[in-house]
């Protein structure tokens, strides 16, 4: 390793370091800049509408094992549909108070129900039921690819937090 004591064409110093080359800034790297962390209190529309169908979900899973008689006949059980239910709840609480893993969490549901709706597009046997999956996907899509930046966002604010 050859040591320099002046910087390399194009290198400039950084003060206060003698001979040390200055880092080029992240749009001199062509990497897009950090994003701006969440305010106080702030929640961008993603993640309100992702809380929202959580929350939902939530309720229809806990609502519907517990309306439906003779759940098992149907291959569930009141207790796994309670508790897939209070997942989905506590996720949706999660995402409310912009916590990261709540929003992984979500976005994990949102793949696997991307990747299952594509495997039903591929069996769809009417126009009807293809444009059903087409749309799921579609919106799926949408709401991850949006909550993308979001837990950027929220992982902005976390660094900034003192501890």
């Amino acid at each position: 390793m050859v040591e320099r004591d002046e910087p390399a064409h194009g290198e400039r110093s950084r003060p206060g370091l003698a001979g040390a080359p200055a880092r080029p800034s992240q749009s001199a790297r062509g990497q897009p800049p950090a994003p701006e962390p969440l305010g106080e209190g702030e929640r961008p529309a993603a993640l309100a509408v992702a809380t929202a169908i959580c929350g939902l979900l939530a309720l229809a899973v806990i609502v519907g094992a517990l309306t439906i008689h003779g759940l098992s006949r149907h291959g569930g059980s009141l207790p796994a549909g309670l508790f897939i239910g209070g997942v989905l709840a506590l996720v949706a609480v999660g995402m409310h108070r912009r916590r990261y893993w709540a929003v992984l969490s979500f976005q994990a549901l949102l793949t696997f129900q991307i990747l299952v709706t594509s495997l039903a597009l591929v069996v769809s046997s009417t126009i009807t039921a293809a444009a059903g999956c087409l749309l799921s996907i579609a919106l799926a899509g949408w709401l991850f690819w949006k909550l993308v930046r979001v837990m950027g966002r929220i992982q902005a604010a976390e660094r900034e937090r003192p501890e």
